[in-house]
């Protein structure tokens, strides 16, 4: 059963980094998830005190990801089109590497932009904003995740034998 329980808290903890940069898909809540199922394992011994911190960051990461991305666009007056177009832009740069990442998000924010009806020089402000305010979230819930991740490596590193 620990063996199910490790490999399933690692598959979680990988959706979960996955799930950082997918917009709207709670990456930080899978990793916390399957932190939580390692525990339930015999080789893991988190506090109380553990779980309160992370589960009150996680939560603060996650919904900070839902709030300030459509917060700043709003104030910088951007729409959702180029929140929505910067996510698209990304997922589509993956294929030419990290520049491909960001000069695809840059671009799709720009033509969601042009698609809410944006003059050309409003737009290329609104999708740097767009994609600036995406990149906030993203890289926070990456941090969490990431931090989870070598909570986990650091409970399992005896039984991968590392």
């Amino acid at each position: 059963m620990d063996t199910f329980l490790i490999m399933l808290a690692g598959v979680l903890l990988i959706l979960g980094l996955i799930g950082c940069t997918i917009s709207k898909m709670p990456g930080t809540l899978l990793s916390y998830l399957g932190i939580l199922i390692l525990q339930y394992s015999t080789i893991a011994e988190f506090s109380i005190h553990f779980f309160i911190r992370w589960g009150v960051l996680v939560i603060a990461v996650q919904g900070l990801d839902y709030f300030i991305p459509n917060w700043g666009v709003k104030k910088f007056g951007g729409s959702n089109k180029g929140v929505w177009g910067s996510m698209i832009g990304m997922l589509a740069g993956m294929y030419f590497g990290r520049w491909g990442i960001v000069t695809g998000a840059i671009i799709g924010a720009f033509i969601g932009e042009l698609f809410a009806g944006k003059e050309s020089n409003l737009a290329i402000h609104h999708a740097i904003s767009s994609f600036s305010f995406f990149i906030l979230g993203t890289i926070s819930q990456l941090i969490v995740s990431g931090m989870l991740l070598y909570y986990y490596i650091d409970e399992v590193h005896y039984v991968l034998q590392l």
